[in-house]
């Protein structure tokens, strides 16, 4: 990602600015929710080395000048997947991502437990959040 912030740099008009919106390194949290009651069931263990090198990138472009920082904001995003079927494709577009993310079938035992105890039929939500950081070209060294 340095090479591509490198790039970024070399393309932008000055003053231009980067707008680096990503899911932040953190660990997905699976829930159901019933009405506006929202319960967590479990954190998902993906693979966050490339969100943290992203990281680590961004301060490399910063720490060399070639970017400045004009603002962050990070917010929680529910992603609402409704059933235990819609949830095992979630968990399967990870995998067509590359994501390396390892089995979760713990997971799925441990919403299907949780459903089938309720009087009403709960909807899975995954929350996570974004990351949204503004940067902008330094045109002078």
């Amino acid at each position: 990602m340095v090479h591509a912030l490198k790039e970024a740099h070399r393309v932008l008009k000055p003053d231009g600015l980067i707008i680096d919106l990503r899911p932040g390194p953190v660990h997905r949290r699976v829930g159901i929710q019933i009405k506006n009651s929202w319960s967590l069931v479990g954190v998902m263990r993906e693979d966050l080395s490339d969100d943290r090198a992203a990281d680590r990138a961004v301060k490399t472009a910063i720490n060399e000048e070639l970017i400045k920082p004009e603002g962050y904001s990070r917010f929680d995003v529910k992603r609402h997947v409704g059933t235990l079927a819609r949830f095992q494709i979630f968990l399967d577009e990870f995998a067509t991502l590359g994501a390396n993310l390892p089995p979760h079938e713990w997971l799925v035992v441990r919403l299907t437990a949780l459903i089938a105890k309720q009087p009403t039929k709960p909807k899975i939500v995954v929350r996570g959040p974004i990351q949204l950081r503004i940067l902008r070209k330094r045109t002078q060294r």
